[in-house]
């Protein structure tokens, strides 16, 4: 009798297998069902793009909002029968999905357990907290908003692919100002790649130094349309670029949270054209009546000068300017004359004071004094005798006079 070959001991984890200790595909199945099993339902956000109906059961192709992911889910009728009205193509939803692994095929699914639709009230609350949640942080701060050129060169458009939007705001400004340019980028302006096809625009558009203006224009459209206007990541790339951008998304009542954070925000695509270039006429009319005004004032300051000319000639001095000539040297003659008599005076009175000192000085002199009869007694070694107690008999003296001087000898 044969031997029984030894059982084989199969490897506890993938990482383990070998090509000579293989698992049985059964294993793998079962092991990858027990693992997806564990997953715990989810909520996701999506729009329902196929729809299929097969007596209970119904089967969803999901696609992401903001990108090219999609899902296929499949609904029982039970689920789809709690919902107010049916469910149709194209509407958004938030749906309570579970990862299913069929593990006779192989085939990996998704199980909707709940299902519900996102009403335009959710739409608009969702952009009513995100509209304040930038405004608390200062995105919507007019200060923030910077000014337009007062005559753009050239003009960026961010639009939908030949649109009636880029040709109204093409054709206006162009009507307004010929000489303007544009630099055009259709891109989606609907649908999952509209937010990210518009943020590249804007910033290769921002990145080009010769565009002085960017204007984000699409016509009106419903409030899902409308929706990638209001997507946080388009509203804060608008903020941070440095070019001046205007919104022109649909028509006067449509308000995106574009139009917040906007530098300008126009009404219609008409709107945007007609405030970020001026009319021409109207310019030129401008000119016009500048020019007018400045002719008209100048002319006046010429009449005026020319009258102030005239009255200024008839003038004497003007009329016969030897006469300014003649008066002053009149002024100056007479001026002469009495400065002349005044200096003459001042030295007839001067010279009289000098005659007068002097008469007082030589009245005052010692000379004089010896004219008179009067006599200087002096001692031999010059000193003035002023009293006889100075003398003593025999004492030789020395006498000035008028005429001369002597010696005497005291007694």
């Amino acid at each position: 009798m044969a031997d029984t070959p030894e059982q084989k001991v199969l490897a506890a984890t993938a990482a383990e297998t070998t090509p000579e200790n293989p698992w049985p595909l059964q294993l793998l199945s079962q092991k990858l069902k027990s693992h997806i099993e564990k997953a715990p339902p989810a909520w996701v956000e999506a729009q329902v793009i196929e729809l299929n109906k097969r007596a209970n059961v119904s089967y969803l192709t999901l696609r992401d909002i903001d990108a090219e992911v999609s899902l296929s889910v499949t609904v029982w009728g039970s689920v789809l029968g709690r919902l107010e009205a049916p469910l149709e193509r194209g509407s958004r939803v938030v749906a309570q999905l579970k990862p299913d692994f069929w593990l006779k095929t192989g085939r990996l699914s998704m199980q909707g357990q709940d299902i519900r639709p996102v009403g335009l009230g959710d739409l608009l609350a969702r952009i009513e907290q995100l509209r304040q949640a930038l405004a608390a942080e200062g995105l919507f701060d007019p200060r923030r908003k910077k000014p337009l050129p007062l005559l753009p060169h050239r003009i960026g458009l961010i639009t939908g692919r030949n649109s009636d939007a880029m040709k109204d705001v093409i054709r206006n400004a162009s009507l307004r100002w010929p000489a303007v340019e544009f630099e055009v980028r259709e891109v989606p302006v609907q649908g999952v790649n509209a937010v990210s096809a518009v943020i590249a625009a804007l910033a290769e558009l921002d990145a080009d130094p010769a565009v002085d203006v960017i204007v984000i224009a699409r016509g009106g459209g419903s409030l899902e349309d409308l929706l990638p206007f209001s997507h946080e990541t388009l509203v804060r790339a608008v903020s941070a670029a440095h070019t001046p951008v205007v919104s022109a998304i649909g028509h006067e009542a449509d308000r995106p949270l574009l139009d917040e954070v906007a530098d300008l925000r126009a009404s219609t695509p008409t709107d945007a054209a007609k405030r970020i270039v001026p009319d021409v006429s109207d310019e030129l009319r401008r000119i016009n009546q500048a020019r007018t005004q400045l002719n008209r004032r100048i002319e006046g300051l010429l009449e005026r000068e020319s009258e102030r000319l005239a009255y200024l000639r008839t003038r004497p001095v003007l009329a016969n300017p030897m006469v300014m000539i003649t008066s002053k040297y009149d002024d100056v003659t007479s001026f002469r004359s009495r400065a002349l008599t005044a200096v003459r005076g001042q030295v007839s009175r001067h010279h009289d004071q000098l005659a007068h000192l002097r008469a007082q000085v030589r009245a005052l002199s010692p000379q004089k004094t010896l004219d008179r009869g009067y006599a200087v007694v002096q001692l031999e070694d010059r000193t003035i005798v002023r009293s006889p107690a100075q003398l003593s008999p025999g004492t030789s003296l020395k006498i000035r006079v008028a005429g001369g001087d002597f010696t005497a000898t005291s007694n």
